[in-house]
């Protein structure tokens, strides 16, 4: 099998960690090689953050390079936006249509764009965009926007639904489990 790439590209304190850590736990039990990267970003701080999950027969690099990505896996739809280059032709982006203003626009240095799903779009990338948020939320906490993010990217792989869940049993504490499996279904059967 070859390499398959997948980026989680959001801002910082939006849980993309453990979104990578159980992306690579899924991927490991599943029999692949996997190597998946640092958090890369100001993850502390409400800046940009990127992580690389790569996966296959063998894997030798945790990194990415433009125009590599067969995933994009978005906590914030600009954040999408920055990170589109390092899409592959086909490939296909899973976004939250969360907008968090970056430092430039909270200054009032420069504007949010608007309708950023649409000029998504237009570039030709498939983009599935849903409110993690409001799904995050009524799972029971807003913290969950990661787990609806890779509720909804189960879409795009071929893998039992039983091995997800166990990636959540093994790497969610167990007084949030229930919660974190409500908000990957609720991602998941999103229309």
């Amino acid at each position: 099998m070859e390499t398959k790439n997948i980026m989680i590209v959001g801002v910082g304190g939006q849980g993309s960690l453990l979104a990578s850590k159980l992306l690579g736990h899924l991927l490991l039990s599943q029999g692949y090689d996997v190597k998946v990267s640092e958090v890369h970003g100001m993850s502390q701080r409400g800046g940009s953050v990127v992580t690389y999950v790569r996966y296959g027969d063998k894997v030798y690099s945790p990194v990415i390079d433009k125009g590599e990505a067969d995933y994009i896996v978005s906590f914030e739809i600009l954040e999408a936006a920055r990170w589109l280059p390092f899409l592959k032709k086909d490939g296909q982006i899973v976004t939250n249509t969360q907008q968090i203003d970056p430092m430039p626009v909270i200054t009032g240095a420069a504007e949010y764009p608007e309708d950023l799903v649409s000029k998504l779009k237009e570039t030709g990338a498939k983009v599935d965009a849903l409110d993690c948020l409001s799904l995050a939320e009524k799972a029971g906490s807003a913290k969950a926007v990661n787990i609806v993010l890779l509720g909804r990217l189960s879409h795009y792989f071929d893998l039992p639904e039983e091995a997800w869940m166990k990636s959540l049993e093994a790497n969610v504490p167990p007084k949030f489990l229930e919660m974190n499996k409500k908000a990957f279904e609720l991602g998941k059967n999103m229309k």
